[in-house]
């Protein structure tokens, strides 16, 4: 069974979408959506510098476009039907609904679009980050999250958690870590995940209100707790509380791996996910699919595994 994965924020690079944009139906495409959502998707993905794409409302519409081209290329042909089903991490969410036939394109982009802007509306009200902690025990990390007035935002499993909330915080757990952890500040705007997003929480729902939501056409796990998710009215109402809930990666792994997962395809900007696949669920093949040239090597899996 393959499972295609989307990546969340943070997985975008200057110039991810150059090899894209020098086919004319990906470019076109990205016209179309830009035009659609108000913001020039193409100059950000070729030649805006880091900085510009690290804006949460620049960056998530700009992933959720990336990973709707790359998804488009590669289910084509009678591929979608090969597919066993999809999930995405944080952001990725989004793309992958419209992977499973939840939202439409235009939904998607409307809602990315609205969740980018709440979400560094959230951000600025009180300056919060984001750090990653690898290794050390879990519990052990826990509790010291709690007496440093922090949270967790994301279980990735593979040994990391992503943890969030205030500067001073942070920068208290980075100079005293748990015993065998390692602190890696993250390059993003704020606490995401955590109760500084609440904000954003209420204006998604208004949102989420204008939404034509359809039953999923596949298996979607939700990053709330690794389930399958059976109905798109659901799913929307969990994306909208997933912005300021905890991203539990880690039951979606244990969750494929249940399912008798066979293969992970992860879609542009590819990367992240294949990396915690390959430390989560060893053993199992992936494909990264950052260029067109990594095409035909998801379409070899896919093919591999039907």
């Amino acid at each position: 069974m393959i499972v295609v994965v989307a990546p969340g924020q943070g997985s975008q690079t200057p110039g991810f979408l150059d090899p894209w944009l020098t086919e004319e139906r990906f470019r076109d495409q990205l016209t179309e959506i830009s035009d659609a959502v108000g913001i020039d998707l193409i100059t950000h993905g070729t030649a805006s510098d880091a900085e510009t794409i690290r804006d949460t409302a620049v960056a998530q519409p700009l992933i959720v476009a990336a990973g709707i081209l790359t998804a488009d290329a590669l289910l084509a042909d009678g591929r979608r039907a090969k597919i066993g089903g999809v999930a995405g991490h944080s952001v990725g969410e989004i793309t992958a609904a419209v992977v499973a036939g939840i939202l439409s394109e235009t939904d998607a982009m409307t809602f990315v679009r609205e969740r980018g802007h709440a979400m560094a509306a959230a951000a600025a009200i009180t300056p919060t980050g984001m750090s990653a902690v690898i290794g050390g025990d879990e519990a052990e990390l826990l509790a010291r999250l709690e007496e440093l007035g922090l949270q967790p935002a994301n279980f990735n499993g593979g040994g990391q958690i992503v943890v969030a909330g205030a500067l001073d915080g942070l920068a208290a757990l980075q100079a005293i870590p748990v015993t065998g952890t390692r602190v890696i500040p993250l390059q993003v705007a704020g606490a995401f995940h955590t109760r500084y997003m609440q904000p954003a929480v209420d204006r998604l729902r208004a949102c989420a209100v204008g939404l034509d939501a359809h039953d999923p056409s596949m298996p979607i796990w939700t990053n709330r707790d690794g389930r399958i998710v059976s109905t798109g009215v659901e799913f929307v109402s969990l994306m909208v509380g997933q912005v300021s809930s905890p991203v539990r990666w880690d039951k979606a792994m244990d969750a494929f791996a249940t399912a008798g997962v066979t293969g992970v395809i992860e879609l542009a900007p590819a990367g992240a996910l294949v990396g915690l696949t390959k430390r989560g669920l060893k053993g199992i093949p992936t494909v990264a699919i950052k260029t067109p040239d990594d095409l035909q090597a998801a379409f070899d899996l896919i093919d591999g595994n039907s």
